[in-house]
């Protein structure tokens, strides 16, 4: 299924590019060295990708930090369905939908319309070599102009933004713009991307089957893995650990908001969503009494003028959570004097 996002943020950025010039492509060209990961998930697991592909995407996942193999075969997936003969309403074309005047600056030629990796002197869309490696100097490229903005957050975030709506929007918003359809883009490329990675485990915690495979159980279960992986202010994601901004800039994990997110995404096989931050995730779900709580029920805390802390229940007056930073994803205890005094909100998914 394709969306008009991707038409959007290059008909945007054609202007752009058209006045910087194919000699920008310069810079996105692959480095000797094996670029090492940043922030989100890395690792390819190329069981949901047509095989023909899988060395194009590992090939493309490499060729700058912010843009990995799960998150090409992401943007792929929601752009065209895979499908190379794609054709949208606005003329977007091939895998990664290009439209014509975008592709006249930034296609390149990287293999033959007969799938052979030996370039066969026409860049076409229609080619999936060909637009796979495009697409990945292109998001490199954005990553690239938006990275010298200056703008704190996670740069793959960020460059996804402009690559729906223009590195324009994402300066004049100074992060992610505020508007629905890109915002839904980012949300939806950056969940994609577990369906395509092997990144399974967390930090070497209690990797252990609950006694049933109930919603609650899978929660728990997801919650688990990720013991031990450190706190990192506005990191992680339904994708998994990522990179924080300001306090949590060096740092991958996550924080509490995302480490439900996480949980509660996976536990629901991608079908539920939780917002991104704590003080709305309290909101939404089923309210539940604190009388009626059970394993995988959500627990937010007010610490401060709002609910600003999030864990997960996991039974015998226990909850996971991801405290603070320079803590880890641990276990504590729902009667311990600091969180047992805090005004708090139970909710239940699935």
């Amino acid at each position: 299924m394709k969306s008009g996002a991707l038409v959007t943020g290059f008909a945007v950025l054609g202007l752009v590019t058209s006045l910087v010039g194919l000699s920008v492509l310069g810079a996105a060209e692959p480095e000797e060295d094996v670029v090492e990961p940043v922030g989100l998930v890395t690792e390819l697991s190329p069981g949901q990708i047509p095989p023909e592909y899988v060395t194009w995407i590992e090939q493309a996942g490499g060729l700058c930090p912010e843009v990995s193999a799960p998150l090409v075969a992401a943007q792929i997936e929601a752009e065209s369905g895979w499908d190379p003969t794609a054709v949208s309403h606005a003329n977007a074309q091939g895998l990664s939908q290009f439209i014509p005047g975008t592709w006249a600056t930034w296609g390149v030629d990287a293999a033959g319309k007969d799938g052979s990796a030996e370039p066969d002197g026409v860049a076409d869309p229609f080619t999936p070599g060909d637009a796979i490696m495009t697409q990945a100097r292109y998001d490199c490229y954005l990553a690239d102009t938006i990275r010298d903005m200056g703008i704190e957050g996670d740069l793959t975030r960020l460059m996804l933004a402009g690559y729906n709506a223009g590195p324009g929007a994402v300066q004049q918003y100074n992060g992610v713009p505020s508007i629905p359809e890109t915002q839904g883009y980012v949300t939806k490329i950056i969940s994609l991307m577990s369906k395509f990675t092997g990144n399974s485990g967390g930090g070497g915690g209690d990797e252990t089957a609950v006694d049933d495979d109930s919603f609650g159980g899978r929660v728990v279960a997801g919650a688990k893995k990720w013991l031990g992986t450190p706190y990192s202010w506005g990191g992680g994601g339904p994708e998994g650990p990522g990179r924080g901004f300001a306090q949590g800039a060096n740092t991958v994990g996550f924080d509490c908001s995302s480490l439900v997110q996480n949980a509660v995404y996976h536990a629901s096989g991608g079908a539920t969503l939780l917002p991104r931050v704590s003080q709305v995730q309290v909101t939404v779900g089923e309210p539940v009494s604190r009388e009626d709580i059970r394993p995988g029920d959500v627990v937010g805390f007010q610490l401060g003028s709002s609910y600003d802390h999030i864990g997960i229940y996991i039974g015998q007056g226990q909850f996971i959570h991801a405290p603070k930073t320079g803590d880890v994803v641990k276990i504590s205890n729902l009667d311990e004097p600091y969180y047992a005094g805090k005004p708090q909100q139970i909710r239940r998914f699935g």
